[in-house]
């Protein structure tokens, strides 16, 4: 049964500081969930989970997150800046680019970041956008038809992403010419994975190729990168994915590969997001409109741009309505936003109980990918996001656009002139 942390009573109040639609996110829930997985993995030597900044881009998670330990997986200049505003010292954060841009890889170098690249023809233009190589590199292996990938990054054959089997032992032999002193190896196949032995898996996988990588080319790696992945369950028949498992399997692994091949200690990544973040935090929105036509509609204040993963993807996230946990699903609905899209939709005839005019819909599992891939189309402005913290009270950790900031960008002064 999905569960939301706030009464109905909590809710409303909340609702005068802080209007509807807004993300809420539980801070013990994360850290608790992430204390679980950080235990479940020490069996594995040098573990570091790097949190993927994409996931929830606020310096608020990442400070939490921080404080547990967690480094965190960035993509872009912004996520490395907000990683700079958390604290987190460079060691502790890997930059995975692709097509990156100069000022990219020189604000990874200037960070201290470990530079993780994505294809070989990146060895010379990082060279050249910072004037040399850094001591440690890491590159990303994309494995082709070798292993199969999911719904949302599809076959990894046809995916953007990684370095081929050849180009990988090419480019470990280049970069290493070239001064490169200390390597690791990442890859990402899949997201929103359940499979427990699909992670283990991917785990042996990179191991296999630490080993081949020392009897071929006498390169011993100091960590391997399993990406992220782990999935979360968005519906409420689904179940969660048990860490431990997948750390024994990884550790049963590591112990018939990689320490029979004198490769022992080589310390274990992952840069899970959803599965940190994702469970805990829920969109909070109010029923505004209702329409009969051939179907039954439940218009929100919410719409698309503040959780973009249904009409993007199709994909399911469960919704309830608060104070009516317990009534029977009686009707059926379209729950939607008010986008000029037809796509802008939370619930498709989904049985709920009856909603009435002002009831407070609590839409589950977006403390990942939801305010983070916000948008302003139609010129909806992106709603707040705030933190359930241990102690109860509740704080903004970022306040609601405006259209003063819609418009910020727009010379708007100069219009009256304009030929």
């Amino acid at each position: 049964m999905k569960t939301f942390p706030l009464t109905r009573e909590q809710t409303e109040a909340l609702t005068k500081d802080f209007p509807t639609p807004f993300h809420l996110y539980d801070e013990a829930a994360i850290r608790d969930n992430a204390r679980r997985l950080t235990q479940a993995f020490s069996i594995l030597p040098g573990f570091r989970e790097h949190f993927a900044v994409k996931a929830a881009p606020n310096p608020f998670l990442l400070k939490i997150l921080a404080a547990e330990g967690f480094g965190a997986d960035c993509s872009s200049l912004a996520e490395l800046r907000l990683c700079e505003a958390a604290g987190l010292p460079g060691d502790r954060i890997i930059f995975t680019s692709n097509e990156t841009p100069d000022d990219e890889f020189r604000e990874a170098r200037r960070l201290g970041a470990v530079i993780n690249l994505d294809d070989i023809t990146l060895i010379d233009a990082l060279a050249a956008a910072t004037g040399s190589l850094p001591d440690t590199l890491c590159f990303r292996y994309n494995p082709g038809p070798l292993k199969a990938g999911n719904a949302i990054i599809g076959h990894p054959e046809e995916a953007k992403y990684g370095l081929t089997r050849d180009q990988l032992f090419d480019a470990f032999v280049r970069a290493r010419d070239l001064g490169v002193e200390t390597f690791g190896l990442h890859t990402m196949v899949v997201s929103n994975e359940l499979d427990e032995q699909y992670h283990i898996e991917t785990a042996r996988m990179l191991f296999e190729l630490a080993v081949e990588l020392k009897d071929r080319l006498g390169l011993r790696l100091a960590f391997v990168n399993t990406g992220g992945g782990i999935g979360i369950p968005y519906r409420p028949d689904e179940k969660p994915v048990d860490y431990d498992v997948i750390a024994r399997g990884a550790r049963r692994a590591y112990d018939e590969l990689i320490v029979p091949a004198g490769l022992d200690p080589l310390a274990f990544h992952m840069e899970c997001g959803r599965a940190i973040t994702g469970p805990y935090g829920w969109l909070v929105t109010r029923a505004i409109r209702r329409k009969e036509t051939y179907r039954s509609y439940i218009g929100v204040d919410a719409s698309m741009a503040n959780l973009m993963r249904p009409g993007m993807y199709g994909a399911y996230h469960h919704l309830t309505v608060l104070g009516k946990e317990s009534a029977p699903a009686a009707k059926t609905y379209d729950v939607v936003g008010s986008l000029c899209e037809n796509c802008d939709k939370f619930a498709i005839q989904r049985k709920l109980p009856e909603i009435e005019m002002g009831d407070l819909l609590v839409i589950h599992d977006t403390g990942a990918h939801g305010h983070a891939m916000g948008y302003n189309y139609n010129g909806k402005t992106r709603s707040a996001e705030l933190l359930l913290r241990s102690d109860g009270s509740v704080v903004p950790i970022r306040r609601a656009e405006t259209l003063d900031d819609l418009f910020a960008t727009l010379d708007l002064p100069a219009l009256p002139g304009f030929q």
